[in-house]
């Protein structure tokens, strides 16, 4: 437990650190965050980089050794602080971010929260702090925290998350369906075909909208007037590459034999 508690107050300093930096690096308004609402659109600005100066403070204070007792004191009162303010931000300004990571319009949600009492809890017990002795699972514990503490901040989500997102849904595709479910619509079948080689080589000649559509054999079949013939497109129904659509130009008479009953 001694060497937990002598590990938090650099976790805690890199956090703060890197709070304090993002507030004074900052180059939006804060006037949409709970600090406004609390302090006043005019003095929101100075409020700001007063925080920031105090968190950079007390992450300096915290990496100098030795550690005494009040340094752990002062990150406890501050993220006490922190926890104050996001409960006063929810009660009279839900609809506001809370500024943490500067001006960022992030919504003050329960990550919010959570990222507050961890930091507490974290600075509770940077008060018993001593002397560090690096170890391979304390670094590894180190870097967890801070991985933890960085995950809780929905102002990074972009950087991180959002890519994550949209990966996934990439691979899982939870809009493709199986075979012998029900069809995609039409419009998402014309996308993959405006996207397709295919349609590319011969949309010049095009001289028609879609003229008629139909599913046969687990492919779509759209097909278009080229003149005085006719272009039709196969589209795989279950596949979304459009590299797969294929394309074949075909006299009317033909196309009406085989379409007859």
């Amino acid at each position: 437990m001694q060497g937990i508690a002598a590990l938090q107050p650099y976790v805690i300093a890199v956090f703060l650190a890197w709070a304090g930096l993002a507030k004074l690096s900052s180059r939006g308004h804060p006037d949409k965050t709970a600090l406004a609402r609390l302090v006043g659109p005019a003095r929101a600005v100075p409020a700001l980089r007063l925080v920031a100066l105090a968190e950079l403070a007390v992450a300096g204070v915290l990496v100098l050794p030795p550690h005494e007792v009040w340094e752990g004191t002062a990150a406890a009162a501050l993220s006490a602080g922190f926890v104050g303010y996001l409960v006063y931000a929810r009660v009279n300004a839900p609809a506001s971010s809370c500024g943490c990571l500067g001006s960022h319009a992030t919504p003050l949600n329960r990550r919010a929260f959570l990222r507050a009492g961890l930091l507490l809890a974290m600075s509770v017990a940077a008060v018993w702090a001593g002397p560090l002795r690096v170890s391979a699972w304390l670094a590894g514990l180190g870097v967890a925290e801070v991985a933890v503490l960085l995950g809780l901040s929905a102002e990074l989500d972009r950087y991180w998350l959002t890519p994550l997102r949209r990966l996934i849904v990439r691979i899982r595709k939870p809009l493709a369906m199986a075979p012998g479910g029900f069809p995609p619509p039409l419009e998402a079948s014309l996308r993959q075909l405006y996207r397709s080689p295919a349609y590319c080589s011969v949309s010049r000649w095009l001289s028609s909208d879609v003229q008629d559509a139909w599913d046969e054999d687990g492919s779509r079949y759209v097909s278009y007037a080229v003149g005085g013939r006719t272009a039709v497109f196969a589209i795989p129904l279950w596949e979304t590459d459009p590299s797969l659509v294929r394309v074949a130009v075909v006299d009317e008479p033909e196309m009406a034999a085989d379409r007859a009953p």
